[in-house]
């Protein structure tokens, strides 16, 4: 894996969704598909997941446990305000948590593409794992998101 090359797609995919989120205005910001995710509940729901994954492979013992969690509980967990909250907060999160993780992408070495923990949902987990995943992972919430706000 090139790193300067992926480092470059992390940042493409963060721009790809911020550009999707400057699409939702109060009027769609709760419109979703049949069963799906609103606007407001993808927005808080990448926010949380950004938080949730970052660095921690990188800091942690080799083998540390990764904890999953039920997204679905997040997205319906009034405290949390996915239904209610405005989305600002939620996007200076994201835009903040990308950018330091972008900071630390830049910073890796390629023996550090195979640091690793146990996720108790998938197993063995290794940074590039994790960098392929969080590139895809805006993205597809994107086209996610543009989907809501034209349902």
């Amino acid at each position: 894996m090139n790193l300067a090359s992926a480092a470059g797609d992390y940042e493409a995919a963060t721009l790809e969704f911020l550009r999707a989120v400057d699409l939702v205005t109060d009027e769609n910001l709760d419109r979703h598909v049949e069963g799906g995710w609103s606007a407001r509940q993808v927005v808080h729901h990448v926010a949380d997941s950004e938080t949730q994954s970052y660095a921690r492979l990188l800091a942690e013992p080799l083998g540390c446990v990764i904890q999953g969690y039920d997204e679905a509980a997040w997205a319906q967990c009034e405290v949390l305000g996915y239904l209610e909250l405005p989305i600002k907060q939620s996007a200076v999160v994201f835009i903040a948590v990308r950018g330091s993780s972008l900071d630390i992408l830049r910073r890796l070495k390629p023996p550090d593409l195979e640091r690793y923990g146990e996720h108790t949902e998938s197993g063995r987990y290794t940074v590039a794992m994790w960098l392929d995943s969080y590139t895809r992972h805006p993205r597809e919430h994107a086209a996610q998101l543009i989907e809501a706000i034209n349902a």
